[in-house]
């Protein structure tokens, strides 16, 4: 405690000050009163009155700091107490409804749903298709070029030697990716009997790419494929009988046109209480997850948390609702002295949220499909076309499957 905080006149006070003590601490080496006396030049009875308030102060000072760490120590404890207890009962809870063997596991993925692309090629790489419980990223190559002849370009990428040529004329070309998004969207509805999941969609559009006279007409071919191999899928000896109609199709297909990041975090968070109504969603499209977050975000870490923490919040999804999540993400290109080599867009730390990654690439004239990640697919490629019909196996007499 300072000495102009004790309890004595200003003039006494003052002459503490004067003579050089300006705290408790410093009267602490005066051994009688006496000395101080002497000092200040005031009486002796004086001076035994500012040495015992000294003394009362300081031993108030020490009873109250000890207090307060008591206290302190005492609420530390109750808080620790309380996390300890909150904690084990977590763990009861989590161990009491989550655990399960490795066997139950192996049972689960084996016994999981898959949703076609409706090219044989392509659900071949990808062990059957689309994966429910899990998020799968397909990045497209986007070498925007303005300029009047072809140019080509040797990328460096997983396949050796390999050359893939890029052939760009004045622009991006069409890989397919949307295409491919409303394809998943429309499939999922596929009737169980048809060995499809018989579900709804939600479909998140960011930039404003989805058609829906696109859907239709992927809608109407769907129900057209399902009738023209009627014959060949049965039920206890029995045809299936097709009952869906292409707006019933649309019908099934909830869509959300996001126009800043603002909005797109918010519908992720909405999300779970949308599910928890419409429990027939099984699969969730987001063309594209990072359209909004390539530009207007000045702090490069906050992107990476709300990023890790909007690709956090669907894997939750994706595992509680038993749907599967596809994220449509661009592949840019980082040069080097020798070649280009395909990059993520938003870098690397994107690039460990997603379970599977597929990249869509051209290599002459063929639309191209590349396993890059995944824990249980082997890295692979599938040529596959977008036609009227949507998507489909490849048109070339050479179409090739190319595992790695």
């Amino acid at each position: 405690m300072e000495i102009w905080r004790l309890p004595i006149s200003a003039s006494q006070r003052g002459k503490l000050i004067s003579a050089g003590y300006t705290s408790l601490s410093s009267l602490s080496s005066i051994s009688s009163s006496s000395d101080l006396a002497r000092e200040l030049k005031v009486s002796e009875s004086e001076a035994m009155n500012i040495l015992k308030v000294a003394s009362h102060s300081r031993g108030s000072e020490t009873s109250n700091a000890s207090c307060s760490i008591v206290e302190g120590i005492y609420r530390f404890s109750s808080i620790i107490e309380f996390s300890c207890r909150q904690a084990s009962l977590y763990l009861v809870k989590f161990n009491l409804s989550r655990a399960q063997s490795a066997w139950d596991m192996l049972h689960d993925e084996e016994s999981l749903m898959h949703i076609t692309t409706s090219s044989a090629d392509l659900d071949n790489i990808l062990g059957g298709g689309i994966h429910c419980k899990e998020v799968t990223e397909i990045g497209w190559s986007s070498l925007s070029l303005i300029v009047n002849s072809v140019l080509k370009y040797k990328l460096t990428t997983a396949f050796g030697s390999e050359s893939i040529i890029f052939m760009l004329i004045g622009g991006v070309p069409g890989i397919g990716k949307t295409q491919l998004g409303i394809q998943i969207a429309v499939n999922v509805q596929i009737p169980n009997d048809f060995g499809g999941l018989g579900g709804k969609a939600v479909y998140i559009d960011t930039e404003g790419s989805f058609m829906v006279e696109r859907a239709f007409q992927i809608a109407e071919a769907c129900i057209e494929d399902m009738s023209e191999y009627n014959r060949f899928l049965r039920k206890d000896f029995q045809e299936c009988k097709i009952k869906m109609l292409p707006q019933d199709i649309l019908e099934n297909i909830f869509y959300f046109r996001i126009c800043s990041y603002t909005e797109q975090i918010a519908l992720i968070n909405y999300l779970d209480k949308f599910l928890s109504e419409h429990k027939d969603v099984k699969v969730i499209v987001v063309d594209s997850v990072t359209f909004h977050f390539r530009q207007d975000f000045d702090d490069m870490a906050l992107r990476t948390r709300v990023l890790s923490g909007m690709a956090l919040k669907l894997m939750n999804l994706a595992k509680r609702f038993s749907l599967a999540v596809v994220l449509l993400n661009q592949v840019t290109t980082k040069h080097t002295e020798a070649s280009f080599q395909l990059a993520l867009a938003l870098g690397d730390s994107w690039s460990h949220t997603c379970t599977n990654r597929i990249v869509l690439y051209w290599n002459g004239n063929e639309r191209y499909a590349y396993i890059d990640k995944s824990p249980s697919l082997r890295s692979a490629s599938a040529a596959y076309s977008v036609t009227a019909r949507g998507i489909r196996n490849s048109s070339s007499s050479c179409k090739r499957i190319k595992m790695m």
